[in-house]
């Protein structure tokens, strides 16, 4: 295969559309844009969100409770969750990444004491709960806090 063999994939290209260039082109005289109106104008349109003048839905929907920015966010998983994994394994974030536990570690994983668990794991989170900690090390594993 030499360089001026090589073409684009078939449907992957289009070709351009050319407004304004006469009647026979489909697209002449006001070139797709109707007739008049702010939209017919160089450089007219609205903004997004722009509704006309009427109040626009941002402003219409009731505004409720505080959202706090600075606010930590954890990705949690509960200790019943964690019996899937042999005895003697250590789980970090990577593994309840690959294993489908979690999607996103946002701010880190709490881990919390929902379920009963039998295995000997070392479990490392960015927290524990007072519960998950005490059935994580009552089954003989350890709780580490990363």
């Amino acid at each position: 295969m030499k360089l001026h063999e090589l073409s684009p994939a078939p449907g992957s290209t289009k070709e351009t559309k050319r407004i304004g260039r006469g009647h026979g082109s489909g697209q002449g005289k006001t070139a797709g844009k109707g007739h008049k109106g702010q939209k017919a104008r160089s450089g007219g349109g609205v903004r997004p969100g722009f509704e006309g003048g009427q109040t626009a839905l941002a402003r219409r929907i009731p505004k409720r409770g505080f959202n706090n920015i600075f606010g930590t966010v954890y990705a949690v998983v509960n200790v019943c969750d964690l019996e899937r994994f042999t005895d003697g394994t250590v789980v970090d974030t990577e593994l309840l990444k690959a294993s489908g536990l979690v999607k996103k570690e946002l701010d880190g994983i709490k881990i919390l004491g929902n379920g009963e668990l039998t295995k000997n794991l070392t479990v490392k989170a960015a927290k524990f709960s007072a519960a998950a900690k005490e059935k994580i090390e009552r089954a003989g594993g350890k709780a580490e806090v990363m």
